[in-house]
């Protein structure tokens, strides 16, 4: 009988592109700025729990399959850990423990009162029925229950999952509580307590920081390029938003191919297209097909990198054109190619700043769950959009006040708040 292969790592700890390795870099640039005394920085970098499960799940064909699982609470020094879950073949624990700390930098950066975490799943969620995906939900969520809760761990969707995984998580939790606990989870359906404004929050916050970019460097958005990789839902929505307020977004991209239009991708189609078209672009007839690597290198104003990690490198760092980059995705540059981009003048608007708008709505939910009470569209937005905005300001100031990348700023800003808290609260 065919067995599935044994977990894994597929990168060694030293590799510089590995995703933990990198957000250390930054990580210790910005504790060396900031003279960050050996306790606060060893208490900081060490995620303060890391929990591996084993997944026994039925499938439909009556066998039952053991998954790999994982969560990882980076920080719970600013209150309860947040992040999300991750379905993901490729998904491994440095990655985790990377996307957990960003989520704590990320939640410092714009002054909200949580802690970082992330979850994953070693699995393909394309090859999962419906059925499979549930239990396998679930089961994650009962390995789970004494780490989850409203108070203590917070999760939220992210690649593979959404508002269904999460209502089957919420769901399960619930029952082991005897009640229902809409707070133990964000990025639900609306009629579970979701948040109106959640699902383009992310790339809502792309498009503010974007904008708020645009004027530091003097340019207007309806004189300005722009090419995003990743079509999904925050680089669709970062592309609808920024085509909005005038900017040409004249490439796009996601794992089935690349377009380009010189006079403008009309973006309202591209997003019809994808829906009808089982989410790729695969097939668009609105723009001509291009090399995936080159929309990363093409000559536009702006780039949005809104896929996953590690796809602006010291490999093609030096033929990017764009004079802005703005990360909708976690961890799309590589600490490799820090310097080169820097040595280009380039402004980098950076993840863990850029694309906090889902985390902010996120927290919104969680706030109008405690409450009982909902907010409307326009009040979600304009709390967002303020809180973008008042994030965006104080990291370029301190990028400015220290002579810093907006990155090392971005961690400067969230690495002070969090070993401030820390020094109040103590330790042992």
């Amino acid at each position: 009988m065919a067995r599935a292969a044994a977990y894994k790592e597929p990168a060694p700890i030293h590799d510089r592109d590995n995703p933990f390795e990198s957000m250390m870099a930054r990580f210790d640039r910005a504790a060396d700025v900031l003279g960050l005394d050996e306790e606060t920085y060893n208490v900081l970098k060490s995620p303060a729990r890391q929990v591996l499960v084993s997944l026994p799940v039925t499938m439909d064909n009556g066998k039952v399959r053991v998954f790999e699982g994982f969560r990882v609470i980076h920080s719970t020094i600013l209150g309860p850990s947040k992040g999300g879950i991750r379905y993901d073949n490729g998904v491994f624990l440095d990655e985790v423990k990377a996307l957990a700390a960003w989520m704590t930098w990320k939640c410092a950066v714009v002054d909200i009162p949580y802690g970082g975490a992330k979850g994953g799943i070693i699995c393909d969620p394309t090859q999962l029925s419906d059925g499979e995906k549930e239990r396998l939900t679930r089961a994650y969520t009962a390995s789970l229950v004494d780490i989850f809760g409203e108070d203590q761990d917070i999760p939220a969707p992210d690649m593979g999952t959404g508002p269904r995984e999460m209502a089957w998580l919420m769901d399960e939790y619930s029952k082991t509580r005897g009640k229902t606990i809409n707070a133990v989870v964000t990025g639900k359906p609306l009629v579970l307590g979701g948040s109106l404004g959640r699902t383009e929050a992310t790339g809502r916050g792309v498009m503010v920081t974007t904008l708020a970019a645009l004027a530091k460097l003097g340019m207007k958005p309806e004189e300005t390029s722009c090419v995003v990789q990743g079509f999904g839902n925050v680089g669709s929505w970062a592309a609808r938003l920024l085509a909005e307020r005038g900017v040409k977004v004249k490439g796009v991209s996601d794992i089935s191919g690349a377009y380009w239009n010189e006079a403008g991708i009309d973006i309202e189609a591209a997003i019809r297209f994808k829906d009808a078209n089982a989410g790729r672009l695969n097939g668009f007839t609105g723009a001509t097909p291009m090399n995936p690597d080159d929309l990363l290198t093409s000559a536009v104003d702006v780039l949005v990198p809104a896929a996953v990690e590690n796809v602006i490198t010291d490999q093609n760092a030096d033929r990017i054109q764009a004079k802005l980059i703005v990360e909708g995705a976690n961890g799309p540059t590589a600490a490799s190619a820090d310097d080169i981009l820097n040595s280009k003048g380039l402004l980098v608007v950076p993840d863990i700043l850029a694309n906090a708008g889902g985390v902010t709505v996120s927290y919104f939910e969680w706030v109008q769950n405690r409450m009982g009470f909902k907010w409307d569209l326009e009040t979600v937005n304009q709390r967002a959009d303020h809180i973008m905005t008042e994030a965006f300001n104080k990291v370029y100031a301190t990028s400015q006040r220290h002579n810093e990348s907006m990155r090392i700023a971005a961690y400067i800003v969230a690495i002070d708040k969090v070993a401030t808290t820390y020094r109040f609260r103590g330790g042992f």
